[in-house]
């Protein structure tokens, strides 16, 4: 077996604060479900822990604000043809399917049921944010290297902005979660900041 190369992350670039207009942006809380946020779920993803607490900020910060904020749901039937590929997990209607306690989605809030990584295929995800006009995306969740960035991706290949606070997408371990800095910088142009630089902006009176 040959020797593990040691690779080095291209370098991108990272603002410290991105101003966003409220109206014309909406904050996208990817899959913060049980079976992904919670320790007893069945694809635990331990790096959730620490982002929790950056998303609420967001959550807190989007809703003061006036932006739209929209969750995303991985939403599995039984024999769901990925489970192929991944154990069983988000199975329709089940504990592992719901959005964690800790960010339960506002009554005005849609949450988006998905049936693969990409939050757009097979959803009403992009009407929703037209019939809006939309202009802004910012990404937060996990797993950021899976359903995080076919969602960014998805909606950079619409012409949406995306917007992505690092600090509040986990992955499963760090090169995955580079690798997507990397990706949503260089291949979406992406704006790459933290949860505390993001900064929903009302219009004036």
């Amino acid at each position: 077996m040959s020797k593990p190369k040691l690779l080095t992350v291209p370098e991108y670039k990272s603002v410290k604060e991105v101003k966003l207009p409220a109206k014309e942006t909406a904050l996208i809380v990817v899959d913060m479900q049980n079976d992904f946020a919670h320790p007893e779920g069945s694809l635990y993803v331990p790096s959730t822990k620490s982002a929790i607490p950056a998303i609420v900020r967001l959550l807190k910060k989007a809703r003061r604000g006036g932006a739209t904020v929209v969750f995303t749901q991985d939403w599995h039937a039984k024999d769901d043809p990925e489970f192929k590929i991944w154990p069983v997990h988000a199975v329709a209607g089940t504990w592992g399917a719901e959005i964690i306690r800790e960010l339960q989605p506002g009554p005005d809030e849609p949450t988006v049921k998905k049936l693969r990584y990409d939050a757009f295929y097979g959803t009403p995800l992009e009407h929703l944010l037209r019939l809006k006009n939309i202009q802004y995306l910012v990404f937060c969740g996990t797993v950021s290297n899976i359903c995080v960035l076919h969602t960014a991706g998805s909606s950079a290949l619409r012409w949406f902005q995306v917007v992505m606070p690092a600090d509040a997408c986990a992955a499963l371990n760090e090169f995955d979660q580079q690798s997507t800095i990397r990706q949503v910088s260089f291949l979406y142009q992406g704006i790459i900041t933290t949860s505390d630089g993001v900064k929903f902006q009302q219009e004036n009176p």
